[in-house]
Parts: structure tokens; sequence; C-alpha cells
């Protein structure tokens, strides 16, 4: 007895599709309606579409000599460069300084009276890519004005083991708080020294500049910051620091900014691990 056998879906009479029927007539694809054609599939390399008539090249081509030397003028580069003298950069004896939009170390500014630029948004921490930047703000308070405004950034860090130096962040800053750097010697002998705090990114103090925390300019909001038209602490603001903080270095007759400007620890670490490959380095 022969076996029977169940025919599968959309196969009708058992027969899988695509089979040619009886007589040499191409079986219906499955699906196709009765009396429906179905165009052929293009056979192998059939994926351009013919042009159109009346088109010509805008680049004419070769003919002659030149057709002949086509292949070889590739390599027209190569073989002019291999009669030039070799130029090689000496490093680290030698540091050639980077292009001036070189997308370097990441460096948290300051107004011209030494108040931070970052308001703690935490807008360059959503814009990164590879989610190397850790933002925490907090309020400012008329004893703790470290920004203009009324938030700071409290917390700041980047991983620079993650960082990709895209410049994203850079981009979403609404304070042009945070810019890039030329430096780019990074190196550290752990993870955890890849990582820079917020005292390892700042901006050095310039000359006539107070340290935060201090009062804003009297008479004055976060608008005119932004504006620039702050051009430099007060007399007010001095008075200010001098009765708090009477042993600040960037009081006038005080140490001077040098003394102010101490890089957090992660950033003395890394120069000085720079420092010693330079030195083993050098020629």
């Amino acid at each position: 007895m022969a076996d029977q056998r169940t025919p599968a879906a959309g196969e009708p009479d058992g027969t899988p599709p695509g089979t040619p029927a009886e007589g040499g007539a191409q079986a219906r694809p499955a699906g196709a309606e009765p009396g429906r054609e179905v165009a052929p599939r293009p056979r192998g390399g059939e994926v351009a579409s013919p042009e159109p008539e009346g088109y010509s090249p805008l680049i004419e081509p070769r003919t002659g000599l030149s057709e002949v030397l086509a292949p070889v003028g590739g390599f027209g580069v190569t073989l002019s460069n291999m009669f030039r003298p070799t130029v090689t950069e000496q490093y680290p004896s030698e540091k050639v300084p980077a292009k001036p939009r070189y997308h370097g170390r990441h460096q948290l500014n300051r107004y011209a009276d030494g108040l931070e630029k970052c308001i703690g948004c935490e807008l360059c921490a959503w814009a990164c890519p590879a989610d190397a930047i850790y933002v925490e703000g907090a309020d400012n308070t008329p004893d703790a004005q470290f920004s203009p405004g009324e938030r700071y950034g409290r917390v700041y860090q980047i991983n620079y083991l993650r960082c990709i130096f895209c410049g994203l962040c850079i981009e979403a800053c609404p304070t042009r708080a945070l810019t890039m750097t030329n430096e780019y010697e990074l190196a550290g002998p752990t993870r955890a020294g890849m990582i820079w705090e917020k005292q390892d990114l700042l901006a050095p103090l310039r000359e006539g500049m107070l340290a935060s925390p201090h009062p804003m300019v009297e008479g004055t909001s976060d608008t005119e910051y932004y504006q620039g038209k702050v051009t430099g602490p007060t007399d007010a603001q001095r008075e200010w620091v001098a009765e708090h903080r009477p042993d600040d270095p960037t009081l006038p007759g005080g140490a001077g900014v040098a003394a102010a400007n101490q890089p957090g620890p992660t950033a003395a670490a890394q120069a000085a691990l720079a420092a010693a490959a330079t030195k083993q380095g050098s020629r």
C-alpha cells in the first residue's frame, strides 16, 4: 500500500514550489495569483540600469599612450616620494607642536574674575557617545558661589580610557566652559589613573583672577558673564575673599597665582610620568 503524505502549505499537489510541471511548463510560484504573469528575476550582474539615450560621460576616455599608462599612473605619487629626503620627528627629544584645532585633553575654563564657567547642566555627559563624562551639579549659595547663576559642577570626571576625542561635548556646552587643549601626552599605569577629576581639568588661574568661591560682580547677572562684559574682579570681591579666606594666594600681596595653580593628583601623576618617559626616550 502506497504511503499517504499530506501536501505542505503552498503545495496543493505535493510538488515543491518552482518545480517544472509535466510537459516542461514552469509551475506557478507559491502565492501568485492565477492568470497573472510573474516577471523573471534578473540574472547575476544585471543590477545597473542602462544608460539613458544621449548620455555622454563628462570625463573623456583615455586613448593611445595615456590609455596604456593609465594603470601605472596611480603609482606616480609613490614613485615621486621615493626620491625625497625622509623626515622623521625625533619624539620625545623634539616635540613638534600640534595643529591649532587638534583635539587633546579637555579643560574647564573660568571667567575673567575667576568664577567657573561650568554650570553643571550635564549636557556634555548626555552628548558623549562613549559615556566617558560624569557630572554632578549642585546649587550655588551666598557663601559658596562657584559659578554665575544658580548651579555649578560639583563633580566632574572624564574617563580617558573611554574618551574618543570626538569633540561632541564641546559643541553641547552652552557656556563654553569645556574646551579641548593641544595636550596629547595622556598615559597612566593604572585604570583609575586615567580618570581625571574636576581639579585636574580646571584651567589655571591667570594674573588678576580670584580663586573661587566668591560672589559675582555686584550689579550683574549670569547674562553679563555669558556676554563677556565682566573683565576682572572688583574691590568688593577682593574684600569678600580677604574676609572669608585671608590666606588666599590670589589676593593682592599674597603668594600669587603660581601657588594657587596646584595640579590635581591625577594631572600631577601623569605629568611626572610623561616627564620620566621623555627623559628616558631622549637622545
